[in-house]
């Protein structure tokens, strides 16, 4: 077994001192972990939405999305968030409808398509 694929355990927390902060720990992962899942699900759902508002391929989507992202210096589950929000009819903000057009574009006129 290799020792990249399991690191070495922390010692077990003997103190009550310990264990507070071992849980504390734990429940900062967790939000954490939790946070990572959700703006994926929102990426991914974003992604569906370019894949049939925008005619691109799912591999493509995900490309637009960072794309639009970094043009516009706002974070990429923000940009997918009014994306989907877009899907189901809100305006986009002025600075993302620009800039996803320019994405769209570009991803069009990438070889291959």
């Amino acid at each position: 077994m290799s020792s990249s694929a399991h690191p070495d355990p922390q010692p077990t927390p003997t103190s009550a001192d310990e264990l507070v902060a071992e849980l504390a720990k734990v429940r900062a992962e967790n939000r954490q972990l939790q946070q990572a899942l959700a703006s994926h699900a929102v990426v991914d759902q974003a992604i569906g939405v370019l894949t049939i508002l925008g005619k691109i391929p799912p591999c493509d989507g995900f490309t637009v999305l960072r794309e639009v992202s970094q043009h516009t210096n706002i974070k990429l589950s923000q940009v997918a968030e009014e994306v989907l929000k877009h899907g189901q009819g809100a305006a986009l903000p002025d600075v993302l409808l620009g800039e996803l057009h320019a994405a769209l574009a570009r991803s069009a006129a990438r070889p291959g398509r």
